[in-house]
């Protein structure tokens, strides 16, 4: 797959500002990938940094978040599990989360030492995962292309909420592309602005997105075609 076609085609589609990045959950370091050489306060920094360049971030180096370490399915040592517990008595000690929540959130179950990051149009491996950093309009177009909005289905796709990286192992375990409000520790480490959402596609839905994203605009196009000409009749 030409995923520097595909990143561009992508960016044109949904206006994005900052460039879709890819993860591969690998199970040991692979060759010619430089290893991530500093810490970082969480796992979504990460997100951030994959904005420039491809890198291989090993288990540790997703500790210092607990929350995050838990959710991306990471065996924790003892430290980091009593900090994952401290944590938990923090959020629900001040009313953040409830007690019977911290059990609940998703964890990706797929085998790995580490994940490698970067963007989508230099990744030199199949993504599992594909993010992107949307506005509310592109979110509504993502969302259509994506079909998880479509009342035929039982329920529309619910949006998830915190903790932002939850919607990683959402997307994996369900197979399905996935919208995040994204949570406050999201919006402090990544310093992404306060109108993006995150979207989060499974990479093995990134060639039936593309091609849904083509249709999906021509589709809009038609409609602001007919709305901005009943529009003219009032005005």
């Amino acid at each position: 797959m030409n995923y520097h076609k595909m990143a561009e085609e992508i960016s044109s589609g949904l206006q994005l500002e900052s460039p879709p990045i890819a993860l591969s959950l690998v199970e040991s370091a692979p060759a010619g990938i430089p290893s991530l050489d500093q810490e970082v306060p969480a796992a979504c920094s990460l997100w951030r940094k994959a904005e420039s360049g491809v890198f291989y971030a090993p288990a540790e180096k997703h500790f210092n978040c607990p929350m995050g370490t838990r959710t991306l399915g990471f065996d924790m040592p003892e430290a980091v599990q009593r900090e994952l517990m401290g944590l938990a008595q923090k959020m629900i000690g001040c009313g953040y989360i409830a007690p019977g929540e911290p059990e609940k959130i998703p964890t990706l179950k797929k085998k790995k030492s580490g994940i490698v990051y970067g963007p989508l149009r230099d990744f030199p491996m199949e993504p599992d995962l594909i993010l992107m950093w949307l506005t509310p309009r592109p979110a509504m177009l993502y969302a259509e292309a994506t079909g998880t909005c479509r009342w035929t289905e039982a329920l529309p796709t619910p949006t998830w909420g915190r903790p932002a990286c939850a919607a990683l192992p959402g997307a994996v375990e369900r197979g399905q592309p996935a919208l995040s409000l994204g949570c406050l520790g999201m919006r402090t480490f990544t310093e992404v602005s306060g109108d993006r959402l995150l979207a989060v596609l499974p990479g093995e839905k990134a060639r039936d997105f593309l091609n849904a994203l083509r249709s999906t605009l021509e589709a809009n196009e038609a409609m602001r075609l007919f709305y901005e000409g009943h529009k003219v009749k009032f005005a």
